[in-house]
């Protein structure tokens, strides 16, 4: 057990934890806290008192994924000297140590064990992200059932309020739904209280506009940005799938290609944004050289692209985490320890998990909640230490629910931290870490050579000058910089389909357009009434789900 140097809130939340469970009427307390202000520290003291007071056998941790649980072991062990052991759904944990520690998905199977565990022991059940366990969902009913007798429940939360507005087990709420914990139960920690007094790093948020045109067999039918609205006239309006077309966030999130077809667009929307970001990342590791990256993409083929479009403009390929990937988790750990400058991940990294580094977020996800704006923006927002001068910065599209979390995040932070851009007026050597101008090349102290840092450039597409990336105007000509995104509707539009109840994929949709004139010539050939009406029934498109649900039901097709 190793003497833990608290920051003042800890100390303080501690104290109020241990005074509010020292009355036996009192079972839950709340600590609301900012991402990245230091909750599973304080979490852990505050086991270690009870502990310590005789107030509690063991521990066990609910986390929302398998990496947190890993980190949960680890601080805990670091900060009470007793070994958690991770426990999976399908473990038999009656000869497991005193200490546990479980996903939220690996309790619904072991209910019963976990019920067991805390009516024989005095048990302090730890909550991590809270606003998982909705009362009327799976994870919210099976943690309830499972710890019903837990001696205590200490709840640990950054974003209490579920965006769907469910109430959260183990919370007391009034009779219009606002949470309603006793104030000597609660002890809160603002995000812009965590700012001012250093804990967290103040945020820049860059809102990413573009401009796309919107074509089809050569003719555009619409141009295309944030604030477009898309007022189409009536002969547009006929043409299938066009409004959804138009929908800038749709468009943002789509995947461009060189004429090749294969080759990722560097001036695509996703190519620009991460050049924004490569320029932040660049600034940001002349104070702190190995400072990482993150972007958080809407699904596992975007992140690849944005991956690949990585590799192009530094020619690394970055970290890649997702569901899809093995050892996602190992790959977590191995960049937080390494100097590698981007991880790419669609929603594993989105909360709870601890890579101090994180300065630079690419924010283009699926999810559109500001619970999970609030998540994603603690993953970079975490300081490495007092003398961390640093700020994060935050790369999304200029959507307006984005906007809006942005300006209530803003509104939370100290005058002094809003909107706050300071360029750096020197840099640091990651050897010695001395201080060094921003045009030296190498270390005068240890004689470290510095690679050359260059921000991505423009192109004027009137004189073809190249401009600075944040110019708004070419230099050369004064002409207007911004980019044009062509799309066109048949690429932009296509995802498969919704037919007549049937969800089906794209390649399902393809095949029956391409069957599906023929076919129709032989039925109406056929003069049979029966297959006419049917025919009439179901849209050429659905003919390969028909195809393969009569072939499956009829033995002779076998």
């Amino acid at each position: 057990m190793k003497e833990i140097k608290l920051r003042p809130w800890q100390a303080d939340a501690q104290r109020q934890a241990i005074d509010w469970y020292n009355n036996e009427d009192n079972k839950h307390f709340v600590i609301n806290a900012a991402p990245g202000s230091g909750k599973t520290i304080c979490a852990s003291v505050i086991a270690r008192e009870l502990i310590k007071n005789n107030m509690i056998d063991r521990v066990i941790v609910i986390a929302p994924r398998s990496e947190i649980v890993r980190q949960w072991g680890n601080d805990f062990e670091f900060v009470t000297g007793r070994h958690m052991m991770k426990v999976t759904s399908s473990d038999d944990i009656d000869g497991y140590g005193e200490d546990l520690c479980a996903t939220w998905a690996a309790i619904q199977n072991l209910q019963e064990a976990f019920h067991s565990v805390c009516s024989s022991s005095r048990t302090l059940v730890i909550c991590d992200e809270h606003h998982h366990a909705a009362v009327k969902a799976a994870w919210g009913d099976g943690a309830n059932s499972s710890f019903s007798n837990a001696k205590y429940v200490l709840i640990l939360t950054g974003t209490p309020i579920r965006s769907d507005g469910q109430e959260t087990v183990w919370m007391a709420y009034d009779s219009n739904g606002r949470i309603n914990q006793p104030v000597e139960g609660t002890y809160t920690l603002s995000y812009g209280k965590a700012v001012d007094l250093g804990y967290c790093r103040p945020v820049t948020f860059h809102r990413h506009e573009g401009n796309f045109s919107v074509s089809l067999a050569g003719e555009t039918l619409a141009n295309v940005n944030s604030q477009s609205k898309n007022d189409l006239t009536k002969d547009k309006l006929k043409i299938t799938g066009l409004q959804q077309a138009l929908d800038f966030y749709k468009l943002a999130c789509t995947r461009q290609f060189k004429s090749d077809q294969i080759t990722p667009d560097v001036d695509s929307y996703q190519g620009t944004m991460i050049k924004w970001g490569i320029n932040k990342l660049n600034e940001t590791r002349l104070q702190m050289p190995d400072a990482g990256g993150l972007i958080i993409a809407p699904n596992i083929a975007t992140a690849e692209h944005m991956s690949n479009i990585i590799e192009l403009l530094e020619g690394e390929k970055p970290a890649m985490v997702h569901s899809n990937i093995a050892n996602a988790e190992q790959r977590i750990a191995s960049f937080r320890r390494s100097n590698k400058r981007w991880m790419v991940s669609v929603a594993m990294v989105s909360e709870g998990v601890d890579i101090k580094r994180l300065r630079v977020l690419i924010y283009l996800p699926s999810a559109q909640t500001e619970l999970f704006f609030r998540q994603a923006i603690g993953r970079v927002v975490r300081t490495i230490g007092e003398n961390d001068m640093t700020s994060a910065y935050v790369v999304m599209p200029s959507l307006p629910q984005f906007e809006k979390y942005a300006l209530r995040v803003e509104s939370e932070m100290p005058a002094k931290f809003r909107s706050s851009v300071k360029r750096p007026t020197h840099k640091v050597c990651p050897t010695c870490e001395t201080e060094c101008s921003l045009g030296a090349q190498k270390c005068d102290e240890c004689g470290h050579e510095f690679f050359e840092i260059s921000n991505q450039l423009k192109s004027c597409h009137h004189c073809g000058h190249l401009n600075d990336l944040n110019n708004d105007e070419c230099d050369e000509c004064g002409s207007k910089l911004k980019q044009e995104f062509i799309v066109e509707l048949k690429n932009a539009l296509r995802d498969g389909a919704i037919i007549r109840g049937m969800d089906l994929k794209e390649e399902e949709v393809k095949f029956g357009e391409a069957m599906g004139d023929s076919l129709i010539n032989d039925i109406l050939s056929s003069g049979d009434d029966v297959l006419i009406k049917l025919l009439n029934k179901l849209p050429k498109e659905s003919f390969a789900r028909l195809a393969k649900m009569t072939s499956q039901s009829n033995p002779c097709s076998k």
